[in-house]
């Protein structure tokens, strides 16, 4: 008995084992582009996504709270030859393929071709080029998606060949937006980060005319500069984007008449560059201010004077807009910015980057509360941080992903010794690297700025800052703004004469309706505009 019973547990023990070496030993998916779709090999990412339905193809499905997706980085891949994503390669919200369910899925491939960048700091970086879609992966010309197809799998089988997907479907190029009467679109190469970046890079705008520019030929406007994230044109339709329905009736008697620009400054790490010189984005405010501004105000009939120049734009956009009006103060005559990114580091979303050990976790020492990333104004919380992060992560390692977290590394970071950003915390664990907290905040916290060197900037901008955020913003954006009232209220020498709303209940991305801001707009132009300046012509 003893001998046998010696022989039944060592089965025993062996069983566990089996069962182990037969789940992993699932090969998970071969994917593989043709050269008709590709005829050169690519640097860049290969994916799959699974979901239980196609309304949507299991690609566009996927994000923070969507469908399962798996990626891992190839190099040089020639066409027909095969990549495995098996239960190695890194998934969200799935760590692994190992953790699918058996069950029938639909499966598509996808395939982010990268571009190499020579840059002139001496670093050479793999990045996805933007093709003036806004750099989104998934509608990027150029990008290779595979047909979903439908699939049966059983993490317990032994016996299951590699299941083969291809990406075969190029996306097509984005057709040229056609000017109107009364919108204009501008597309130039930047000198400077053509340069820089070692490729071709463009910057570019959609410009707005007011209601009888054509008749009237001699006036000179007003000009209102929008930021924010990629704005896409009429796409060769011959039409406005919009919500469509009736417009407004027109106020009687004479209106202010100003032009409208909406700037378009996509990097290869997000759909805006946020507009600001940077070690990883390279010279973006540079060529803004050196290239594509002086060619609108060239272009058209423009008010080239600071107290003519006014700054807008939400979120991203709000940002912008306030770091370029504090780090060009003499160049714009005030900015009106809505729900921006955060002002102030301490609430970089909730997280402080100086005070905080853990972007993801509040260790209470017997357990770990998870920060939220994403609420709804009642408290309801959408999304955890660590969520978005991870997501980003499976989309590309090393900033790559042209998500929301890595353009913020891009922007704000020192450059890492292999030439991509040097993160502000452990993508996997949360854990805040403080000596890049550091350099963010001498750099792009626009709170801390303002008061450091209020001395040199008060008095440039002390009439020009206007704020405004919904007190319960999605992202928790209105703690940075409040930090930055805070300061601004008690500012001396000189006094602050703008103004911060906090709309209560508001969500992200609150601001004033459109006229009341314009004519907030408006009132900034006219309040500060010298002695004997026109105010009258561009009035009709």
């Amino acid at each position: 008995m003893r001998i046998i019973g010696g022989v039944l547990l060592a089965c025993l023990l062996a069983l566990p084992a089996a069962l182990t070496a037969q789940r992993g030993a699932n090969p998970g998916f071969t994917v593989s582009f043709p050269a008709t779709a590709h005829a050169g090999p690519i640097t860049g990412r290969v994916y799959v996504a699974i979901s239980k339905t196609n309304e949507r193809t299991p690609i566009q499905q996927t994000d923070t709270t969507g469908v399962p997706l798996f990626g891992v980085n190839v190099d040089q891949l020639a066409p027909g030859a095969k990549v495995t994503i098996d239960a190695s390669a890194l998934g969200y919200p799935l760590k692994s393929l190992r953790d699918l369910p058996a069950g029938d899925y639909w499966a598509q491939a996808f395939v982010n071709v990268y571009t190499k960048f020579a840059r002139a700091d001496g670093h050479t970086v793999w990045l996805h080029q933007d093709q003036w879609e806004g750099q989104n992966w998934k509608i990027s010309p150029g990008n290779i998606s595979g047909t979903p197809v439908q699939i049966h799998w059983d993490p317990s089988s032994s016996s299951s060949a590699p299941i083969t997907l291809t990406a075969a479907n190029v996306i097509p190029p984005i057709p040229a937006s056609v000017d109107t009467d009364t919108q204009k679109f501008i597309k130039i190469q930047s000198q400077i980060l053509t340069r820089w970046w070692g490729q071709p890079m463009y910057l570019g705008a959609i410009v707005t005319l007011p209601a009888g520019y054509a008749e009237h030929p001699n006036v000179k406007y007003p000009i209102i500069y929008t930021q924010g994230h990629f704005p896409r044109g009429n796409t060769g339709g011959g039409g406005a984007r919009g919500r469509g329905g009736n417009a407004p009736a027109a106020p009687a008697g004479p209106q202010p008449r100003v032009i409208n620009v909406s700037l378009q400054h996509p990097s290869p790490y997000y759909d805006d560059s946020y507009g600001v010189n940077s070690e990883n984005n390279g010279p973006y405010g540079d060529a803004i201010m050196q290239e594509l501004l002086p060619e609108i105000e060239t272009k058209f009939r423009v008010i080239r004077e600071p107290w003519a120049r006014i700054l807008t734009g939400g979120s991203t956009g709000g940002w912008i807009s306030l770091a370029h009006q504090i780090f060009y103060p003499d160049f714009y005559g005030g900015v009106f910015s809505t729900c921006p990114d955060g002002v102030d580091f301490r609430y970089h979303q909730i997280v402080n980057v100086y005070d905080d050990d853990n972007a993801y976790f509040i260790d209470r020492g017997w357990m770990k509360v998870e920060r939220p990333n994403q609420r709804r104004p009642d408290g309801n919380v959408q999304s955890m941080m660590k969520d978005e992060n991870w997501y980003e992560l499976v989309v590309g390692d090393k900033s790559r992903s042209g998500g929301q977290w890595d353009i913020w590394e891009a922007t704000y970071g020192p450059v890492g010794a292999d030439g991509y950003p040097q993160r502000i915390w452990d993508k996997t664990t949360g854990k805040i690297n403080k000596q890049v907290a550091a350099y963010w905040k001498e750099h792009y916290d626009l709170r801390y700025i303002l008061e450091r060197d209020w001395k040199t900037l008060g008095p440039k901008l002390a009439n020009k800052i206007n704020v405004y955020v919904g007190d319960a913003d999605s992202y928790f954006l209105n703690m940075g703004v409040h930090m930055l009232d805070e300061f601004l209220k008690k500012a001396d020498n000189p006094k602050w004469t703008g103004e911060t709303v906090f709309q209560p209940m508001a969500p992200h991305c609150w601001g004033p309706p459109r006229d009341e801001m314009m004519a907030k707009m408006v009132g900034q132009i006219t309040k500060y505009a010298p002695a004997g300046a026109d105010l009258t012509s561009w009035r009709y």
